[in-house]
């Protein structure tokens, strides 16, 4: 399928209505031939021939046919206006709902300020020719035509010589037409990045404040926004090149017709009241003449968008769901890794890892940054595919379940924490937005995060901002741990949730976290040693490998990395074991 198809595969939906629409504006064109005629008529016989009893009648009919044509052209415009916010409607859907079927990879290789631009600028890009550049084209053209065959039965001679500017018209637009796309390719490009830099920045003015970039930032955006304008400017320079030519050959037409139709009249092969009719035709072979160049700007900027937009969609992503998916509503939590290896452009991430968790116990994972402690998390939840390998939950291969059912069976609280711009009610209750407000309180008294709610202006009617504006980073890492709690999962990944609270704070929440320990599997991954040190089983990562495993005495027994860690945050207490206290 090609850009253009797949734009008229929404189009046609609406081809019914468009056809109408069309109808219309060809009456409603036509229609524009009728007060000419009658003017001509006026003058001819009625001011030179004395028949001023037609004058009423042909002033009835010129009003009556104005009247016609700003009906109908209200009309059509609201057909084709309505149409194009219907298209216009579905089409984001659907670009959206492409944009949430794809996987993190698509995310790592895509700049949000893109993929927003192909949302917001493309789409009104496209909207715009749906709503008025299809109209005007198809308008124009009638006129023309219209306006000629009209001249041709009033005096051939005079049309074959207003005739004659056509083959310097369509040259002069293909021209353009070749020579705009390529600019406005460059102009959507310069938008996009313009756009990602300033999402970028705003979303990260913490950072910029906190080491004084300010003004460092400003120079990087005026060379993003010099670049926007020479791309725009460097349009409007071919705009400037050919617009003009278009006013001349409508003013040649002009020229023309009093030049010749004069010489005409006054040597008598033509009457006043033909020159007068052919006259009123001008303004309709004036009009494409202006329109042509920037229409033909429009079609080319409409035609970057569609191709804009549906090479963004077109990527298929890797994570699909499978053509017959195991779909269970409530995991048991058996998970095996076995021989699980993961690797990301030739650069290998995890390598041979095999464990298994038993239904309701808790694994904890440490290991130095970079080990791929997050990666084997995502694995899990398909958020990317094993390269070699597999694993399984409840003795079923995770490529074989459904994505949704995989997905809604675990709750996780993500190392990035990003909060929504809503309540904070609203953020804990995402993943069960129909839960009752006892429950929402209960996640939350778990997470440790209902005092601070209480001490808020509204409570969990607070609204917070995007990412967790106006919250410290371990008050959203507990309404982060809330969220993932409420949904009662069988699954529980908790991804460095603690790293940003106290040691009293983190000792509580652990204590809350002991009141579901066997209730489902979790996950816990993290640097602090007191968080894990009651797990199950505890697993030792280092470059992508599992170097150590086992319960947090049999670990400290076996003096490795887990004992060196140990002691860098305990010291060497009771011979090296320590005592497990804060």
């Amino acid at each position: 399928m090609t850009a253009m198809q797949w734009f008229y595969s929404f189009l046609k939906k609406y081809r019914a209505r468009i056809i109408f629409a069309l109808f219309l504006t060809t009456v409603t064109s036509l229609s524009a031939i009728v007060n000419p005629h009658i003017s001509g008529v006026i003058v001819d016989d009625v001011i030179k021939g004395g028949r001023r009893d037609i004058l009423p009648q042909m002033i009835i009919i010129m009003i009556l046919a104005t009247l016609l044509r700003a009906v109908l052209k209200y009309c059509f415009l609201l057909i084709f206006e309505t149409s194009s916010q219907d298209m216009l409607y579905n089409m984001r859907d659907y670009v959206y709902r492409r944009f949430l079927m794809q996987d993190f990879s698509f995310y790592s290789k895509n700049r949000t300020g893109d993929l927003m631009s192909r949302q917001m600028g493309d789409m009104d890009a496209i909207r715009h020719f749906v709503a008025y550049v299809i109209y005007g084209i198809y308008e124009n053209v009638i006129l023309f035509v219209a306006a000629l065959v009209m001249i041709f039965f009033v005096d051939y001679r005079l049309a074959l010589c207003m005739i004659a500017v056509m083959p310097l018209t369509v040259w002069t637009v293909t021209k353009q037409m070749k020579m705009v796309k390529p600019a406005f390719h460059k102009i959507r490009k310069q938008f996009s990045s313009l756009n990602s830099f300033v999402q970028e920045n705003v979303s990260g003015n913490r950072v910029v404040r906190a080491f004084a970039k300010e003004d460092y930032e400003i120079e990087k955006f005026n060379a993003e926004n010099d670049a926007f304008r020479s791309a725009e400017l460097n349009a409007a320079g071919i705009w400037k090149k050919y617009v003009p030519v278009f006013e001349f050959l409508a003013n040649v037409l002009t020229i023309i017709l009093y030049a010749i139709g004069g010489i005409m009249v006054v040597r008598g092969y033509m009457s006043m009241g033909k020159l007068v009719m052919i006259s009123g035709y001008l303004w309709m072979l004036n009009q494409p003449l202006r329109q042509a160049g920037w229409l033909a700007n429009d079609v080319q900027r409409f035609v970057t968008s569609v191709e804009k937009v549906y090479s963004t969609i077109v990527v298929e992503p890797a994570i699909i769901e499978p053509i017959d998916p195991v779909i269970i509503n409530r995991f048991k939590g058996d998970i095996c890794f076995t021989n699980v290896s993961y690797r990301y452009d030739k650069e290998v991430i995890l390598n041979n890892i095999s464990f298994r968790a038993k239904p309701g116990q808790t694994i904890g994972i440490i290991g130095a940054t970079g080990s791929g402690k997050t990666t084997m998390m995502n694995l899990l939840c398909r958020f990317y595919d094993v390269s070699d390998g597999e694993i399984t939950i409840d003795g079923i291969n995770v490529k074989k379940l459904g994505l949704h059912c995989l997905r809604d069976n675990i709750g996780m609280a993500m190392q990035d924490v990003f909060l929504f711009s809503d309540t904070i009610e609203g953020n804990i209750a995402y993943g069960r937005p129909d839960c009752s407000f006892d429950e929402v309180k209960d996640a939350a008294v778990m997470a440790d995060a209902h005092d601070f709610i209480m001490e808020m202006p509204e409570g969990y009617d607070t609204i917070i901002g995007e990412r967790g504006v106006g919250l410290s980073g371990g008050q959203k890492q507990r309404i982060s741990l809330a969220r993932a709690l409420l949904k009662d999962p069988s699954i529980l990944i908790l991804d460095d949730t603690t790293s940003a609270v106290d040691m009293e704070t983190d000792a509580s929440i652990r204590e809350h976290l002991s009141s579901i320990s066997g209730k489902c599997t979790t996950f816990i991954i993290t640097h602090r040693i007191s968080s894990i040190k009651d797990a199950d089983r505890i697993l030792v990562l280092d470059k992508g490998c599992i170097v150590e495993s086992g319960s947090h005495e049999e670990l400290l027994d076996k003096k490795g990395y887990y004992y060196t860690v140990f002691n860098h945050q305990y010291g060497d207490f009771e011979g090296g074991k320590g005592n497990g206290k804060e």
